[in-house]
């Protein structure tokens, strides 16, 4: 069922979504959080399809928030409200409502989306693109329990990881950070079948992808290793190599689906490593809303860190070794972040162990396809 208002107000809103439950026969309201989506008329569908496949897994109460653009100084002085209503099949597994805010009501979309919270429920506000630097400072960001960005959608996704770092706030997280955890839930469980000793390590990916540098900013903050970070034609990321005393760790994933893992003294095994849409990425983000310190410390460690550690290699004094010289740079930028990290967020720092303990242990725009 859909109902489209023009004009509208949010207590007319939820007096729509009452009656229309009624209507189709289900008055109770069986959902378990708010799912707020900021976007625009362009990103709207997917999103929204996205969020709904999603809701199959999480029941939810979808707000879709549209801030169309004035054209004219009067349209811009002009308040108005339209909202579509829909419900039970045209809505996933909960309710929809999709609002569209024109003049002055676009600066406080905050006031209309607060009275259509379900009560006592999460909330979790997600930009599939576009999002605010400051996302805990930003008004519909301060509903959120969660917030959720994708950094890969951004035209310059490492700098906008910098400015992720700065203004980081507990809730915060990034759908490239999902796309990884597969990959960090793999290493952790080939570093547990054996006491290796990480020395060095190796990412290997696409040309500006963040899930690439948030990789190596893990395995550089949980390890206390040198990374390098080496380009590849994708797609996404495609190899991770861990070297240790008795020869190399690697997992290999060169057509985006099937990965190999190879180990010292161990046959090559092939290993499921699909790149997940962005359904999949946000069903999986909304099974924990509370604070991730793992991405925390991860982000904070920083690129430029990992930049800095190899100008310092480079220019270390004839004679040095390279591979010294880079762990000693890598070993001042670890201590430096930790210095800038919150002690719940810095977490313990063994080799990378256990699923759960080494990361966000479970959990994975240009376009969803092509993100991973």
């Amino acid at each position: 069922m859909k109902i489209d208002l023009t004009e509208t107000t949010s207590s007319k809103i939820n007096a729509a979504m009452v009656q229309a439950r009624r209507d189709i026969g289900t008055p109770a309201v069986g959902m378990v959080l708010t799912l707020v989506i900021v976007t625009d008329e362009e990103n709207a569908y997917d999103a929204l399809k996205s969020a709904n496949d999603a809701s199959h897994e999480h029941p939810s109460r979808i707000i879709v928030v549209i801030k169309r653009v004035s054209r004219s100084p009067r349209s811009r002085r002009d308040a108005r409200l339209d909202a579509e209503i829909r419900v039970g099949a045209d809505a996933g597994s909960g309710e929809t409502v999709v609002l569209r805010l024109h003049g002055e009501l676009v600066n406080h979309a905050d006031s209309v989306v607060l009275p259509l919270l379900l009560p006592d429920a999460p909330v979790v506000v997600w930009w599939p693109e576009g999002a605010p630097s400051d996302l805990a400072g930003n008004p519909l960001g301060a509903l959120g329990q969660r917030r959720i960005t994708d950094t890969y959608a951004c035209e310059d996704p490492i700098g906008v990881l910098a400015g992720r770092a700065a203004a980081y706030a507990p809730g915060d997280t990034d759908l490239s950070w999902t796309r990884i955890t597969p990959w960090r839930s793999m290493l952790a469980a080939a570093m547990d079948q054996q006491a290796f000793r990480v020395t060095a390590a190796v990412v290997e990916g696409e040309d500006e992808n963040p899930s690439c540098e948030l990789l190596a900013m893990w395995l550089a903050d949980r390890l206390k290793v040198p990374v390098r970070r080496t380009l590849s034609a994708g797609p996404g990321l495609t190899s991770v190599h861990l070297e240790t005393k008795d020869g190399e760790i690697v997992l290999d994933r060169a057509d985006g689906s099937l990965a190999t893992l190879r180990m010292p003294g161990q046959p090559d095994r092939s290993v499921a490593l699909k790149r997940r849409d962005t359904a999949e990425l946000l069903a999986e983000e909304l099974r924990r809303l509370d604070p991730d310190n793992t991405y925390a410390s991860a982000l904070k460690f920083g690129v430029a860190k990992l930049e800095s550690a190899r100008a310092a290699a480079q220019a270390a004094p004839a004679g040095a070794e390279p591979a010294a010289a880079e762990a000693e740079a890598v070993a001042e930028a670890v201590a430096d972040a930790e210095a800038d990290t919150p002690s719940d967020a810095a977490g313990p720092a063994p080799a990378a162990k256990g699923g759960k303990s080494a990361g966000k242990a479970a959990a994975p725009a240009k376009k969803a396809s092509a993100k991973q």
